[in-house]
């Protein structure tokens, strides 16, 4: 029996290039991309009021079900992961977990927000503390604390349960019962296996292939911008879009050599790194910078979370006509739903063995605490900095969100090293990001496949740089990532209906389960 499972799974993962691509998936997806991005290079400004436009009405009309969506999905996996369907596993039942915890969560973390983290854990708490939300005025106590609380609410619990709900729900219909990993397996339990071949399972995959390649695309301009920014405090290199793009290219070389040598070698390997050099980077900043300020700050504004977790879960400014829940909380779940196919499809990858309680709280918890302390770390020392030290942090921010990392570091001791620690850690954040999503990319169009291709990884990796240089060259980087939010509404629909069918699919797993039975694998042939 373990043999067959063994070679089962040796035959899932081997691929036959170009022809093991599903082609309507393929083409469909390249097209549309090509004739939007062909768009934001040509006409720039025509491609940015249409599609800001197109955002703003999402965000006005149904800002609402943004917040509303975010909120159930998180009740959702609490619910999944605390009830009794934790202990079902995602894979068989005599399975193991395929790798480390540690490996894990560094690679769930490394393709979930690393870079992200990076970029703003210093510009977004300096930003909501010049312009905190609720009507609390500017540059006070009260902003400082808020301003914390606040980027708190924005990178903790919220992202990674959307995440994580369709991480799991990838894994379980992939690893327990035997379909695709796509996310039209999601609809099975509603649609049949017909309905998963048919229309609606592949506008389903192409919308996750549009999100996943846009999404990466922003990243890697953004990304590069950082770099360069850190590039032009340590060695005076200008900060520029042509610089910026060389990065560009560079990064791209470096991912794609990563993400052909696979999860084990690659991803795996670069994601500790990350680990290491993070927490390298985080303890010196908490011995050696404002400690008492941080760990004192850390408790004052988590408590701060807490304590208006629901009023921020829903608060849209109706009433008030405040703007920024738009400019800052629906704009952030829009953009971590448009970041879900990618990510939770990287975490699905990753899970298996794993039961879905130990999935949940390795997914939704451990990463939220990380993300708790990063922030109330560097964007602790730099509140410092600007309140008690009187050390300008805001000009820079407002000039440059990009720089704003570097020249916190710089008022540290070893500024200098800890700015050359900073840019290779974002370094090798922006290409575990890349290769974990051009992993994704490639299971996407593959029909599934677990190991997808070498050709087919690396020419959704030279695309996806190549989008991202040009996009840079034109100036349309940021209408790119409006476009992958407001493509990202109607994968939200699909969502919400596969909301049913997991819990359908699990209770009845979960009776089998209570009379020590196991279900297998669907009948299904891609």
């Amino acid at each position: 029996m373990a043999d067959n499972e063994e070679k089962k799974r040796e035959i899932e993962k081997r691929g036959k290039g170009l022809k093991d691509i599903d082609p309507t998936i393929f083409w469909v997806s390249a097209i549309i991309s090509a004739i939007l991005i062909v768009w934001g290079a040509i006409a720039t400004e025509q491609f940015g009021s249409m599609i800001d436009s197109v955002f703003d009405f999402l965000v006005n009309n149904f800002g609402w079900l943004y917040l509303l969506f975010t909120m159930v999905i998180f009740g959702l996996v609490l619910i999944l992961g605390f009830s009794r369907f934790g202990k079902i596993k995602l894979g068989k039942p005599d399975e193991e977990p395929e790798y480390s915890t540690r490996s894990w969560i560094a690679m769930l973390f490394s393709a979930g927000m690393g870079i992200g983290l990076v970029f703003w854990g210093v510009a977004e708490p300096i930003m909501h503390y010049a312009a905190p939300p609720f009507g609390i005025e500017a540059e006070t106590e009260a902003a400082a604390l808020e301003a914390m609380a606040s980027s708190f609410f924005h990178w903790g619990l919220h992202p990674w349960a959307l995440y994580a709900f369709f991480g799991l729900m990838l894994a379980y219909f992939s690893f327990r019962r035997g379909l695709p990993q796509l996310p039209s397996s999601t609809l099975y339990p509603l649609l049949g296996k017909e309905g998963v071949k048919g229309f609606w399972g592949k506008f389903f995959n192409i919308l996750a292939v549009f999100a996943t390649l846009f999404g990466i695309a922003t990243s890697l301009g953004l990304g590069a911008q950082q770099v360069n920014s850190g590039l032009g405090e340590l060695i005076g290199i200008p900060v520029s879009n042509n610089a910026a793009s060389i990065i560009v290219v560079v990064i791209t070389i470096a991912f794609i050599i990563s993400a052909v040598t696979g999860i084990d070698k690659g991803i795996k390997v670069l994601s500790n790194i990350n680990i290491t050099i993070g927490g390298i980077l985080l303890a010196f900043v908490i011995i050696f910078g404002p400690t008492v300020f941080i760990l004192s700050y850390l408790v004052e504004a988590t408590g701060e979370y807490i304590n208006m977790f629901f009023q921020r879960s829903f608060y849209i400014g109706s009433v008030s006509g405040d703007p920024w829940p738009g400019w800052w909380t629906i704009f952030y779940w829009a953009w971590w739903i448009a970041w879900t196919p990618f990510v939770g499809g990287f975490i699905a990858r990753i899970s298996r063995g794993r039961t879905i309680k130990e999935f949940v709280i390795g997914v939704v918890f451990v990463p939220a605490v990380v993300g708790l302390v990063w922030f109330a770390t560097m964007g602790g020392t730099a509140m410092h900095l600007e309140m008690f030290e009187g050390i300008d942090i805001s000009g820079p921010v407002h000039d440059d969100m990009a720089v704003a990392f570097f020249v916190t570091l710089q008022q540290l001791p070893l500024g200098a090293i800890l700015s050359v620690l900073a840019t290779i850690l974002i370094t090798t954040f922006f290409i575990t990001s890349a290769d974990s999503g051009t992993f994704v990319m490639g299971m996407l169009t593959s029909k599934g496949k677990l190991e997808p291709s070498t050709q087919v990884k690396v020419t959704w990796g030279v695309l996806e740089g190549l989008i991202a240089a040009v996009l840079l060259l034109a100036g349309g980087l940021g209408a790119l990532q409006t476009a992958s939010i407001a493509g990202a509404f109607p994968f939200m629909l699909f969502v919400i209906a596969s909301i049913v069918g997991i819990f359908k699919a699990l209770a009845n797993d979960y009776e089998h389960l209570e009379r020590g039975e196991f279900i297998g694998d669907i009948d299904f042939d891609y």
